[in-house]
């Protein structure tokens, strides 16, 4: 049985975003079922992932201009350093700190996602920032005239 199935609850309408929010469920699940001797390999795994995920965001929110980059990308660091510190537990013979972490991620990332993850989905679309070029589009400026702005690189 899974800890945390995917949900339309969870979808945000950012498919990027979406994609790898699905992964980070699915690589949630497989580490909840990973016997104990696997579980530093796996949690390191899934710190890997975590990394990667939260550098995506937080490009994204520094490139688009996102007001609150500060408050999200400080619970991206808090997060990523709770589990670093859960993992020294781990490879130290405490597998029990690494089953309470994984026991507590579902109900941190619902949240998560459903606060500043949403507001960030939000931004992007209401910007129109292309996330995979990494620029909003030319009439995003805010100056209300339909011409390119060319920013420092």
């Amino acid at each position: 049985m899974a800890l945390l199935d995917w949900s339309p609850e969870l979808e945000l309408g950012l498919a990027p975003m979406d994609a790898t929010h699905r992964e980070f469920v699915a690589l949630l699940n497989t580490l909840n079922e990973g016997s104990d001797a696997d579980l530093a390999r796996l949690l390191e795994e899934f710190i890997a992932h975590t990394v990667v995920h939260f550098e995506q965001e937080n490009d994204w929110m520094q490139r688009s201009g996102f007001p609150p980059v500060g408050c999200h990308m400080g619970e991206h660091e808090r997060v990523l350093d709770l589990m670093r510190q859960v993992l020294a537990m781990v490879k130290a013979g405490q597998p029990a700190a690494g089953r309470i972490l994984i026991a507590e991620l579902p109900a941190w990332f619902a949240n998560h996602a459903a606060t500043m993850d949403n507001a960030l989905a939000w931004f992007i679309t209401q910007t129109g920032f292309d996330v995979n070029a990494g620029r909003p589009p030319a009439h995003a400026c805010g100056c209300g005239r339909d011409h390119a702005h060319t920013a420092a690189a």
